[in-house]
């Protein structure tokens, strides 16, 4: 796997997110080192925070939540590299209005997945009873791809021994897909950080397949 971004400059305040490998994370450290002057660090209940001498600060999270499986090494960022690099297995779900991909991924790689097209129009403003048929027929859009995708990913999780759920896309359709019946054997799977991604196909599906057992980083540049 590789590094999704590298330190760089940015619009002074700005806060941008960034997922690296674990195998990778040492070198992301000492080039955002090198760009800020070095940094000092802690370790907290948020993550491993990187504070550079010109102000500018970074949050480093490990991808899984805290279950007994510590990472090692001889400092926080040797653990949480550590962590990171751990074989877990999550059942990806991506959804939005114009597609979804659902997948198994381990350690980076996609080991079964299923993409697919459905598109959900997008809000009238028209009035009167046509908005009304309009609304009608955006909830039944909505409501055809939400059973469609849970039925696919209930077909391809099933394969897998799926350690944590990972859903991404728009927000309300993810929770409607995971709170569908054909879901229930996975309502107390635990679940990652969401996802932002785009409309979802397989180059969408397989970025995410490699950020979801990243670390990830939050930078937040030095105030004015």
């Amino acid at each position: 796997m590789s590094a999704r971004s590298t330190p760089g400059a940015a619009r002074p305040g700005s806060v941008r997110t960034a997922f690296v490998s674990g195998e990778r994370l040492a070198g992301w450290a000492e080039r955002f080192g090198a760009a800020h002057g070095g940094f000092r660090l802690s370790d907290d209940d948020d993550g491993v925070r990187l504070v550079a001498a010109d102000g500018t600060s970074a949050l480093l999270q490990a991808p899984w939540p805290p279950d007994g499986r510590p990472g090692r090494g001889t400092d926080p960022l040797e653990r949480l590299a550590s962590v990171a690099s751990q074989p877990r297995t999550a059942g990806m779900l991506l959804v939005r209005r114009g597609g979804f991909a659902v997948a198994v991924t381990r350690e980076g790689a996609v080991l079964a997945s299923k993409t697919g097209s459905r598109y959900v129009q997008s809000r009238s403003a028209a009035g009167g009873q046509s908005q009304q048929r309009f609304a009608r027929r955006r909830a039944n859009q909505a409501d055809d791809l939400v059973e469609k995708v849970a039925a696919h990913a209930a077909v391809i999780f099933g394969g897998h021994s799926v350690e944590y759920l990972a859903p991404g896309g728009d927000r309300t359709l993810a929770w409607l897909v995971m709170d569908q019946p054909a879901l229930r054997l996975y309502s107390s799977v635990p679940r990652l950080d969401f996802l932002d991604v785009p409309d979802p196909n397989g180059a969408v599906m397989r970025k995410a397949a490699a950020d979801v057992c990243a670390v990830r980083i939050q930078v937040a540049d030095a105030p004015d």
